[in-house]
């Protein structure tokens, strides 16, 4: 374990300024999804399924770990958004054990409805928060 500065009234500001910020940004998030008639866990799964890097579809398991959930718990979140009709399952293309979730035209539209929405609040959180490549508003709008 490496030896740090002691901890100073500033460093316990910025942490609790950042949770703070932090917890912000999600009871908005929760709210945005709940008055488009989604859960806040189905906007995630729409939202890393969009998101995921290279491809525009995700297997329950790649969902679990951005969910940070156990595979069994993704199961039955991807189920109940299936039944809501904004995904499908697929059997992979490689390997048929894995199964490929897809956004349905239904999942699209929620997504794409509330993604704007977040994305507008994290400008207004541009001097908060600085998240890299969630937008270019990082690189154009007064950021680093």
């Amino acid at each position: 374990m490496s030896s740090s500065a002691p901890l100073e009234q500033a460093d316990f500001e910025a942490l609790s300024e950042f949770r703070y910020q932090l917890r912000r940004f999600l009871r908005f998030s929760e709210d945005a999804a709940q008055s488009a008639g989604l859960t806040p866990l189905h906007y995630l799964v729409l939202l890393h399924i969009k998101g995921f890097p290279g491809q525009d579809w995700a297997t329950v398991g790649q969902l679990a770990e951005r969910l940070q959930m156990q595979h069994h718990g993704a199961v039955a979140l991807v189920s109940r958004c299936e039944k809501a009709g904004l995904v499908t399952r697929s059997p992979g293309v490689h390997d048929k054990r894995q199964v490929c979730v897809r956004l349905t035209a239904l999942g699209e539209k929620n997504l794409r409805h509330l993604a704007e929405l977040h994305r507008n609040e994290l400008r207004s959180l541009s001097n908060v928060f600085k998240v890299a490549r969630i937008s270019a508003f990082n690189d154009s709008e007064g950021g680093a």
